[in-house]
């Protein structure tokens, strides 16, 4: 598959009812972080189980800023999946999420819940173009933007197991 370039935005926010929310796709995901690659990019793996089914990709990501980032994912089955698992980053834990893709006003978001918190969950959003303007579904607190906070991304709050102490300092 081909290298894509991607623009997202993250946003920490008050735990919503789930039940509000256009639920398009729900999946539950264990992602984990592989030792970097060429030119230092971050790798990574993932189980994905949604609707009883099982599936598994490959990650490889070059940051070239918080919010832009060159990505390169494809689809890998169990066996590799397996095999690259012999290759953690070592101090990162797997990542442990169930994800909400859900429809708001022409936008795609997706809301990262974690075992570790029922108050606080992760929401993102893919961008069509830097200057998109983003709509907020009104049922869903924003409390900051968290995209350029590395103590906010999948990495940190694995290895923490918890939301940052500084929440209310945002």
């Amino acid at each position: 598959m081909a290298e894509a370039m991607e623009i997202e935005r993250k946003y920490l926010v008050k735990l919503p009812d789930t039940d509000k929310l256009n639920v398009v796709r729900k999946r539950h995901i264990t992602q984990t972080y592989l030792t970097n690659g060429k030119n230092n990019s971050q790798r990574r793996v993932r189980k994905i189980q949604e609707n009883n089914k099982t599936s598994y990709t490959y990650t490889e990501k070059i940051f070239l800023t918080r919010v832009t980032r060159r990505e390169n994912e494809y689809e890998i089955d169990e066996e590799e999946y397996n095999r690259l698992l012999r290759y953690p980053k070592k101090g990162f834990v797997p990542v442990e999420k169930t994800r909400y893709c859900f429809e708001y006003r022409d936008q795609m978001f997706e809301l990262d819940v974690y075992p570790f918190s029922d108050e606080f969950a992760i929401m993102e959003l893919e961008l069509r173009n830097a200057q998109q303007e983003i709509f907020f579904p009104e049922y869903i607190e924003v409390i900051a933007e968290v995209s350029e906070k590395t103590e906010y991304s999948n990495a940190h709050l694995a290895r923490a197991g918890k939301f940052p102490d500084m929440i209310g300092d945002n």
